[in-house]
C-alpha cells in the first residue's frame, strides 16, 4: 500500500462564526469538525498526519492529540495563502514517500472514498488530483478550467475572467500529490494575484508547465462544503444526520420519524431497533438488538441491553448501564448506575450512582439521594426487589434481595434480604378535628379582608 501523508490545515480564524471557540472545534453530530477530518484521514489509510495550526491554537492542537497523539503539528505565524499554509508542513512532506494530500479542518463530511480515489489516480500516474464540485451558487470559488478531461488551471474568482466566471465546475481546495510533484512546485508558487496571497491551486499551472500530468476527481457538494458561518455549520449538521440515519435505516433500524431523530457520531445501534419520534442521542451510545426507543428521549454515554423499553419522555446519561429487557418509563432520568435485567421503573424516578439487581421494580417517585452536597454514594439495590412508590434511598445505602420498602419510605439504613423496611412517620387520625380547621382558616381571611 502506498504510503500516504495528510496535511490538515486548521489555521483560519473563523470570524464569521462570531465564537470564543475555534471554528474548526465546533461540532457536527457531537464530534469537533477537526474530529470529522481527523478521522476521515484515518480510515483512508494515513500513515502520517501533520497539522498546520494559527498562533494562537492551543485547543485546536489538544483536540487533535486526543485523537492523534502521533500527529506532527506546524505553525502558519502568518495568514498568506494555501500555499504559505502547506509550506509550514515542510518537516513532514521533505521526506514522505507516496502521496501526500492536503485537507480542510472545516470540511467535517469529506468522506474516506473521495480520497481513497484521489490515492488511485496518483497510484494509476497523475501527479496531481484534485477534488472539484459544482456548487448551487459559484460566487466567490475557484473555477478549474479544463480541456478534454485534463486539468489545465484552477482561477480564483477575484482573477478570473468573466468568461471563467461562467464555469459551474469549482474548486473543493483538496489536492492530493504524489510527494516528488508536492516538493518540485511548492516551493516556485508566487503571490501575485489579487489578494498577494500563495495559492496552493498555482500549483496546477506550474506542474502543467512541468510536463506533469494533473486531474480531477467530481464530489457531491454536500460532501465538500466548507464551513465558515454558523448557518453552514447547521446545514452540515443537516446534512450529516440525513447519512446516519439513512444508514440505521439501511442496517435494520426502524425510525418511525427519521427527521426527527438525532445521532451523535459514534452511535451504534443493533438489528430491529424501533425509535419513536424526537429522540436525540448524544456521543457514546451503544444500543442492543430488538430495543425500543419511545418519543422524546435524550439519551447519552449509555449502554442499553436487548429488548430493553426505554422512554417516553426518559433521560439516559453520563455512564448509564441498562441490561436486557429493563423498562424505564416516561420520565425516569439515570445517570452512573447500572441496571440488572428485567428491571422496571416505570415512571417519575431519578437513578443516580445506583446499582440495581434483576427483576427489580422501583416504584413511581422513587429517587437515589446520590449528593449530600459534597460527596455522591452508591445506592445498591438487590434482586426481586420492591421498592414502595415515593420512595427516597438515602446513600450509601444497600436494599438486600427480595427485600420491600414501603410507600413513602426514606430509607437511611441498610435493608436486609426479605425484609420489609417503613421509613415514615405513623400516620394518626382525629376525627372530627377537620372542620374546626376549616373554620380557623375561614376566619384568618375573613380577618385579612377588614
Amino acid at each position: 500500500m502506498t504510503e500516504l501523508l495528510s496535511i490538515i490545515l486548521a489555521a483560519g480564524e473563523g470570524t464569521r462564526m462570531r465564537s470564543a471557540m475555534p471554528k474548526v472545534l465546533h461540532p457536527v453530530g457531537g464530534l469537533p469538525m477537526l474530529g470529522h477530518v481527523l478521522r476521515t484521514a484515518k480510515a483512508a489509510g494515513s500513515s502520517a498526519i501533520a497539522l498546520v495550526v494559527g498562533a494562537s491554537s492551543e485547543r485546536v492542537q489538544a483536540s487533535a492529540m486526543a485523537s492523534v497523539p502521533d500527529a506532527m503539528v506546524a505553525v502558519q505565524t502568518e495568514r498568506l495563502g494555501t500555499g504559505h499554509a502547506v509550506r509550514q508542513a515542510a518537516a513532514a512532506y521533505a521526506t514522505a514517500k507516496g502521496n501526500v494530500i492536503v485537507l480542510y479542518a472545516d470540511n467535517p463530511l469529506v468522506s474516506p472514498a473521495t480520497l481513497t480515489e484521489i490515492g488511485t489516480r496518483l497510484d494509476a500516474g497523475a501527479d496531481i488530483v484534485v477534488v472539484a464540485y459544482r456548487p448551487e451558487d459559484p460566487t466567490n470559488l475557484g473555477r478549474l478550467l479544463t480541456e478534454n478531461g485534463r486539468l489545465l488551471a484552477i482561477r480564483e474568482h477575484k482573477d478570473a475572467s468573466d468568461e471563467e466566471r461562467r464555469i459551474d465546475l469549482c474548486n473543493s481546495g483538496i489536492m492530493g500529490f504524489r510527494a516528488d510533484t508536492l516538493r518540485a512546485v511548492i516551493d516556485r508558487i508566487g503571490n501575485a494575484n489579487a489578494k498577494g496571497e500563495y495559492y496552493l491551486t498555482d500549483a496546477v499551472e506550474l506542474a502543467n508547465a512541468d510536463g506533469r500530468r494533473v486531474e480531477y476527481v467530481e464530489a457531491n457538494p454536500a460532501e465538500v462544503v466548507g464551513v465558515d458561518d454558523r448557518s453552514k455549520l447547521a446545514q452540515a449538521e443537516a446534512t450529516f444526520q440525513e447519512l446516519r440515519r439513512s444508514d440505521f435505516m439501511k442496517a435494520g433500524v426502524t425510525l418511525r420519524d427519521p427527521a426527527s431523530v438525532w445521532f451523535s457520531w459514534d452511535t451504534e445501534i443493533g438489528r430491529d431497533v424501533t425509535i419513536f419520534p424526537n429522540v436525540v442521542f448524544g456521543p457514546g451510545v451503544k444500543i442492543g438488538d430488538n430495543v425500543e426507543i419511545r418519543a422524546f428521549c435524550d439519551i447519552e454515554d449509555a449502554v442499553i441491553g436487548e429488548g430493553a423499553s426505554i422512554g417516553p419522555f426518559a433521560r439516559i446519561r453520563g455512564g448509564a448501564d441498562i441490561g436486557p429487557d429493563v423498562h424505564l418509563g416516561n420520565f425516569v432520568e439515570v445517570k452512573k448506575s447500572r441496571i440488572g435485567a428485567g428491571t422496571k421503573a416505570g415512571h417519575l424516578s431519578y437513578l443516580g450512582d445506583a446499582e440495581i439487581g434483576e427483576k427489580t421494580n422501583i416504584g413511581a417517585g422513587t429517587i437515589t439521594c446520590n449528593y449530600d452536597g459534597v460527596n455522591k454514594d452508591k445506592t445498591i439495590i438487590g434482586d426481586n426487589v420492591f421498592i414502595g412508590s415515593n420512595a427516597s434511598l438515602v446513600a450509601p445505602v444497600t436494599i438486600g434481595n427480595g427485600a420491600y420498602t414501603a410507600s413513602g419510605s426514606v430509607i437511611t439504613e441498610d435493608v436486609p434480604a426479605d425484609a420489609l423496611a417503613l421509613g415514615r412517620a405513623r400516620q394518626e387520625n382525629k376525627p372530627g378535628y377537620a372542620p374546626k380547621l376549616r373554620a380557623k382558616a375561614l376566619a384568618k381571611k375573613a380577618a385579612k379582608g377588614k
